[in-house]
């Protein structure tokens, strides 16, 4: 195997292992582990006091009666306590359940009940808003804090290359989200993707902004890191772009991954970014060439567009490595990341050629980094996910090859436009749209229409300075129409004050189809 994935392939699939060893406690002790800003205040701590505090959330776990392979939920925000206790529950052999701290009582008693989590870990602040019914199973960071005595669990608990580690729900947008184990051996594919997708270095600063509730945060900004032994970083306050800014010029952030809405925030408050940056990379939802465009004018490196889920982690990249690297092709989400082989195939599972546009999946056969093999008590939904024997797994998206082996996104496969029997995807016409110095972000939806089955209509949010009028409406359709075709233009344009989001930054495109449903659907 090429570059280097036998070696991440014996590394972590081969043998037991501990994962908050290999996180925390093989590394220099007095080498720093993380570092947290609340406010103007900074603080950091090292390998060494991770391996201490793992050691005694470990013997607490150990004492409330958890056992290897039980599920443990963290209702705790990002910052000391969360990377403590995750480490603790992996030194413990634990799996460790995230929630994303912004959940309700509803999203927060679904995965705790379905994944039958042996104890809720949450802080005092938080606690309030659980479920009453999870208050016998529920202990919060300030009593372990308080708890005196023990130094805490010697021992590191080793696992085997399929047990899982974490246990992950995925936010589909129709029915229950889905729970997605998460095996020790997904450390290979996390790896590779922070030294061949990134081009992380000994000498950078990496900040990933996502949050460790969801997939890419977890994965990228708090494990990957320490496989690598680097330093994560931690914005203890909600996001803001000039305090982002502010953070990477206080830290000289080198290296800076985030969403696209981020970027676009950034964009739109008319910001620049800082000339420490390196690399910038993005991740989470399509990346419209524009935006990578304005980060290259501005401060002269281009935003590189990752492509990843929660099951399959990161398989698609604009890889920054020297030996992996390409022109970046606009649009492209990049080539599949050695130990991935990603094929474009039809409805029957078929492969498809190059220029062909079909659904996304990977060859299971033949991708050893490949960890993903079904969702938790959940048997109908992984059938649906495997096709041809179990050889592919299906994404849900759509996408297209070229004969140089680049990926570009369609759209997800429930969001693919049916208009007058053309099928249209939204990612374009987007990226055309916010091609215009009024347009902040859009989201671009199918809507009936009598005529043609579907029109599409785009929803738009203008930067500062600009009013929604007829006449922009009409330059927005001219642009589409000009740059793309008049099948793909929007026959509907709204102007919104901001487009509906999951907590991890996500357009809700099925909330603005029930937005589009409230009125008469109309043929122009």
């Amino acid at each position: 195997m090429a570059l280097g994935v036998q070696r991440l392939v014996d590394q972590y699939g081969t043998l037991p292992l501990n994962p908050a060893y290999v996180l925390v406690g093989n590394k220099p002790s007095d080498l720093p582990a993380a570092y947290f800003r609340d406010q103007e205040t900074d603080r950091m701590v090292t390998y060494g006091d991770l391996v201490i505090e793992s050691a005694r959330w470990a013997e607490f776990l150990r004492e409330r009666g958890v056992e290897p392979g039980d599920r443990v939920a963290s209702y705790v925000p990002k910052g000391r306590a969360l990377l403590g206790l995750a480490l603790g529950i992996w030194r413990l052999g634990a799996v460790y359940l995230p929630l994303f701290t912004a959940f309700g009582p509803d999203a927060v008693s679904y995965r705790v009940d379905h994944s039958a989590a042996k104890l809720v870990i949450a802080t005092e602040a938080l606690a309030p808003k659980l479920p009453a019914v999870l208050a016998g199973r529920t202990v919060t960071v300030e009593q372990v804090m308080q708890k005196e005595g023990s130094l805490g669990m010697d021992d590191w608990v080793l696992r085997e290359p399929d047990d899982p580690m974490i246990l992950m729900y995925t936010s589909g947008t129709t029915g229950h989200p889905k729970g997605v184990p998460m095996p020790t051996r997904v450390l290979s594919t996390i790896e590779a993707y922070m030294r061949w997708a990134l081009d992380v270095r000994p000498e950078d600063r990496y900040w990933n902004l996502a949050d460790p509730g969801w997939a890419y945060g977890l994965a990228f900004a708090l494990i990957g890191p320490w496989l690598i032994g680097k330093a994560n970083y931690w914005l203890e306050q909600p996001f803001d772009p000039k305090t982002a800014i502010d953070w990477i010029d206080h830290w000289g952030i080198t290296h800076f991954a985030a969403a696209p809405t981020v970027y676009r925030a950034i964009r739109a408050q008319g910001l620049a970014l800082p000339p420490t940056l390196r690399a910038l990379s993005s991740a989470g939802e399509p990346l419209n060439p524009s935006v990578s465009a304005w980060a290259q004018e501005t401060v002269g490196v281009p935003i590189l567009d990752h492509y990843g889920q929660t099951e399959a982690g990161m398989p698609i990249n604009n890889h920054r490595f020297l030996a992996l690297r390409r022109r970046v092709k606009p649009g492209s989400m990049g080539q599949a990341m050695p130990g991935i082989r990603a094929v474009i195939v039809d409805d029957d599972g078929n492969e498809l050629s190059p220029g062909q546009e079909g659904h996304l999946a990977i060859d299971v056969q033949h991708s050893p980094l490949f960890s993903f093999r079904g969702y938790y008590h959940n048997e109908a939904a992984t059938q649906e996910r495997f096709v041809g024997q179990g050889r592919y797994y299906l994404t849900g998206d759509e996408a297209r090859l070229d004969d140089e082996g680049d990926f570009f996104f369609v759209s997800r496969s429930d969001d693919v436009i049916l208009t007058a029997g053309y099928r249209v995807g939204p990612f374009d016409i987007e990226s055309v749209l916010t091609m215009h110095p009024a347009v902040a972000e859009c989201a671009v939806v199918g809507v009936p229409d009598s005529l043609r089955g579907q029109a599409i209509k785009a929803f738009v949010v203008l930067r500062k300075g600009y009013e929604p009028t007829q006449a922009l409406e009409s330059d927005l359709q001219d642009l589409v129409r000009d740059r793309l075709a008049k099948t793909e233009y929007p026959r509907q344009v709204a102007f919104v004050e901001a487009l509906p989001k999951t907590p991890s930054g996500k357009v809700q495109r099925f909330v603005l189809r029930e937005m589009a449903m409230g009125g008469e659907s109309q043929s122009s």
